[in-house]
């Protein structure tokens, strides 16, 4: 009888957890293959290590300043005579200083291919490979030193002819937040830096929110620069983050939002950057060939030819990081200007009268002029569209203004198209096709009505789990189609787009370009397929839509002439899943510990009733009134933490119950683990040991215990509190996995639920509830060792972590764990506050999801909690 449920639930609890192995899988792998190409050296790199006042490197032994070289051009630095335009790259969390290499590389390849009338002189910063991500501490001291290396870098142009005034940064991950701390800075002057460019830099807020120093930091940058837009209105800044291939951090963390009111920010995801259309990850941003020449490309634009630096103004550096980076028109950067373009008259003028025009070439030596009368057409098209694979034309009014800047370039296409109403004056339209020797060269233009080549595609609803499908048909009589997809704008939505492709008649493959646009924020998704074809294109957001926001997204077909195009678009339940983990994932620990205070107090409970105690796992099938309470709360009740997610645009109806659903999977088979853990273990030392009798109940604290228990308090004071925590965690768990081995010696049995004695049913009640304890700790363990790593790898510059942000917590945790190591059901039983502990996890359990979703460093202070009030019920 007891069989069927028990199998029911672990059938629950195992399809809860294969749900999150499925959205983990979807995070993890199932993304674009990776496009970019590595970026190489041509000579070997060299790094010059750049001499720091006395004072700065006493201060900060463990960071140091370095310029890149290569070369000739490494010798000709090393007497630090420079002349060139200074540029710094911030490495990011346990990143490395000689990440510099393909921005300088190329940067030097670029000078030399015009004889160094320009060139940049790359510095970088030597952070030590510290891990800032997961630990706040060093962020400012780091701050403090790039301000000291820009002060140095500018001190070595004081006497060149063209000595700049202000640094240009780039800054990669937790570089680029660095990059902006610098604002914060009392004694810093905003004009030092002039252009920021920041690679996969997590602005809104951490990825990881493990100490409050990190968090505060987070929150000093953002508000110094929505409150001191002064300071920023000068400095122009452009976040470049990885798309869906950076599983490390999320593109929608690299947005700025507050900042895009202003002209001088600009946000792109690396899948949408001309030239580029790739995603990367979280390293392959720094090396990506084709985006690392689309930087190189816009920082040579960005120089003044009268000051031999970056220019000064802000208008003149936006308009090139957005020619590079957003809309690039095929064509080398020029300031736009009034002053028409001659037409020359000496070549060949064709007009076209048809409203499809198509023109093929082969080896044509001349240049021609193609003039499309539009006054007879206004009344009948509404845009006018034209596009080739060569690249080869450029589009004039018939008085010479260039309408050329309105192209863009697609991947093996270049497409204009102009609204004839924006353009009520133009009578007609020049379209000049240059000599193309040697090449074969087919232009297409055509007369369009927006309407007939605008459809309107529903998208599937969320809870369709991709059984049901839109789908519309398109005959391709033309060269461009916008299907709009309708009701798409949040971040849970996630869709698989299916396009069957043929032609008529099938002679030879066509090239089509399907265009993902998304219009609230720069994050297109591009694909090149040969029709025909089949292509499939996933359909989910980095960011959500604006709430005044009205624009919808739109699949862009580029399509050839008498093409068939069918576009399904279904619900992707694996990939809803996976946005799921990508934009909570980070919160999860905090709702498994959600479950296992459930557990915790279920098992007191049950030592109440019943005097027994069941294992965690057991306990979840027999406490779900408390599950469902917590569940009604949650979906009823939003988290204290979904008031700051609300804000970022990342929350969404019933994440809570789901994330707590998902936490109730992982804690259930944590619990199965722990135990089968701990049996293992005992295992081990029973090949050692020979216990004679069960262990005793055993005083709650000796002067040998106490002992060790100061020692590890003096341990996490001097040295490191996560150091104190790891060690204390490991001595309750030999402790308790002796106490496992002798037991299981001892009474001869093999299970836990076979009891003879009353002495064993103590001794079964007491390795259960450690067990549950030791299951917590863990997850206190995990969430502190970052602090650890950071301390044991800067061991050789300080002994002692300062600031400590688990010292207290490692001082309290040393105490509580040292009495209740050695605690037993039989002492707990007879406790006067016996019920108030059982009573109390379910209360904390809500606490801890209200309001440590966003502020993972306050998670164990509700375990600690508990564990106090169970030490006193040890003691009263």
């Amino acid at each position: 009888m007891g069989r069927g449920p028990g199998l029911a639930a672990a059938l629950f609890y195992g399809a809860l957890a294969a749900l999150v192995l499925l959205g983990v899988r979807d995070v993890l792998f199932l993304h674009e293959e990776n496009r970019c190409s590595m970026s190489y050296m041509y000579e070997y790199p060299e790094y010059l290590k750049i001499k720091l006042p006395k004072k700065v490197s006493r201060r900060y032994t463990a960071y140091e300043l370095y310029l890149y070289g290569e070369g000739n051009y490494a010798k000709k630095n090393k007497n630090l005579i420079l002349t060139g335009i200074p540029v710094l790259f911030l490495p990011g969390n346990a990143g490395s200083y000689k990440q510099v290499r393909s921005l300088g590389s190329i940067a030097l390849r670029k000078a030399e291919d015009i004889d160094f009338k320009y060139h940049f002189n790359f510095f970088a910063v030597n952070f030590n490979e510290e891990l800032v991500a997961l630990y706040g501490g060093s962020l400012q001291k780091q701050t403090r030193f790039v301000h000291e290396c820009i002060k140095a870098i500018l001190k070595l142009y004081k006497d060149q002819e063209f000595a700049p005034r202000s640094v240009a940064i780039v800054g990669h991950s937790m570089g680029g937040l660095v990059a902006r701390a610098l604002l914060t800075l009392k004694n810093f002057k905003p004009e030092l830096i002039n252009l920021l460019i920041t690679q996969a830099t997590p602005h809104v807020a951490p990825v990881m929110p493990l100490d409050k120093y990190l968090t505060d930091f987070y929150t000093a940058v953002n508000n110094h620069w929505i409150l001191k837009a002064q300071d920023v209105r000068n400095l122009t800044t452009l976040s470049v983050a990885g798309g869906f291939r950076d599983y490390q951090v999320r593109s929608g963390l690299a947005f700025l939002p507050r900042l895009s009111q202003h002209s001088s920010a600009l946000f792109v995801v690396s899948s949408a950057v001309p030239r580029t259309w790739a995603s990367t990850d979280h390293l392959s941003i720094v090396w990506c060939k084709e985006l690392i020449l689309a930087t190189i490309r816009a920082f040579f634009d960005l120089i003044d030819e009268n000051t031999k630096q970056i220019t000064e103004d802000p208008k003149k550096r936006m308009s090139i990081l957005n020619h590079h980076f957003v809309r690039h028109p095929a064509k080398f950067f020029e300031e736009h200007s009034d002053i028409p373009t001659e037409l020359k008259g000496a070549l060949i003028w064709i007009k076209i009268e048809n409203s499809k025009w198509t023109y093929t070439v082969y080896n044509e030596s001349d240049g021609k002029y193609f003039m499309f009368p539009l006054s007879n057409h206004r009344k009948t098209y509404s845009h006018i569209h034209c596009q080739n694979s060569m690249l080869y034309f450029n589009v004039y009014s018939l008085e010479g203004f260039d309408l050329s800047w309105k192209a863009e370039l697609l991947p093996s296409v270049k497409v204009v198209t102009l609204k004839l109403q924006d353009y009520p004056s133009l009578s007609d339209l020049v379209v000049y096709v240059p000599a193309v020797n040697g090449n074969k060269f087919t232009l297409d233009c055509e007369l369009v009505k927006e309407d007939s080549r605008t459809v309107q595609l529903p998208v599937t609803h969320l809870f369709s789990f991709g059984l049901s499908s839109s789908k519309i048909v398109l005959n391709s009589t033309g060269l461009v189609y916008n299907v709009q997809l309708l009701h798409f704008g949040q971040i849970y939505q996630a869709f698989k787009i299916y396009i069957e492709s043929h032609c008529h008649p099938r002679k030879g493959r066509k090239t089509t370009v399907y265009r993902l646009h998304i219009p609230w924020s720069h994050e297109d998704s591009i694909i090149v397929s040969q029709v025909p074809s089949l292509t499939e294109i996933s359909a989910k957001l980095h960011i959500a839509q604006p709430e005044n926001d009205s624009t919808v997204a739109v699949l862009n077909i580029y399509s050839s002439s008498n093409c068939q195009y069918q576009v399904t678009i279904k619900t992707s339940f694996s990939q809803v899943l996976g946005q799921v983990i990508r934009f909570h994932g980070g919160s999860l620990p905090v709702y498994v510990i959600s479950n296992m205070l459930l557990a915790y107090g279920g098992q007191l409970s049950a030592l109440i009733s019943t005097g027994k105690i069941e294992s965690s796992d057991t306990e979840f099938r027999n406490h779900h009134i408390s599950i469902l309470v917590i569940l009604i709360h949650l979906a009823v009740f939003p988290v204290l933490d979904a008031i700051v997610l609300n804000k970022q645009d990342i929350w969404f109806p019933l994440v809570s119950v789901i994330l707590f659903l998902f936490g109730t999977g992982i804690a259930y088979w944590g619990g199965i683990l722990f135990s089968s853990s701990l049996w293992l273990l005992s295992s081990l030392w029973l090949a050692l040991t020979r216990p004679s009798e069960l262990p005793k109940d055993s005083k709650l604290m000796t002067p040998r215990r106490a002992f060790v228990a100061i020692l590890l308090v003096v341990v996490s004071w001097t040295t490191c509190g996560a150091f104190a925590i790891l060690i204390i965690y490991l001595h309750y768990m030999f402790k308790n996995s002796l106490s496992y081995s002798e037991f299981y010696k001892c009474s001869n049995i093999h299970t836990l639920s076979l009891t003879t004695s009353t002495s064993t049913d103590n001794t079964v009640n007491t390795l259960r509830m450690h067990i549950t304890i030791i299951h917590l700790l863990t997850w206190i363990v995990l969430l502190s060792l970052p602090s650890f790593i950071y301390w044991f790898k800067n061991l050789r510059y300080k002994i002692r972590l300062d600031p400590d942000p688990y010292r207290t917590m490692a001082i309290i945790l040393v105490s509580t764990l040292g009495i209740l190591m050695n605690a037993s059901t039989t002492k707990v039983k007879s406790s006067k506050l016996l019920k108030i502990a059982a009573q109390l996890p379910l209360p904390l359990s809500v606490a801890v999801v209200a309001f440590g979703s966003m502020h993972l460093y306050r998670v164990p202070y509700f375990v600690i909690f508990s564990l106090l009030l169970h030490v006193l019920c040890c003691i009263v």
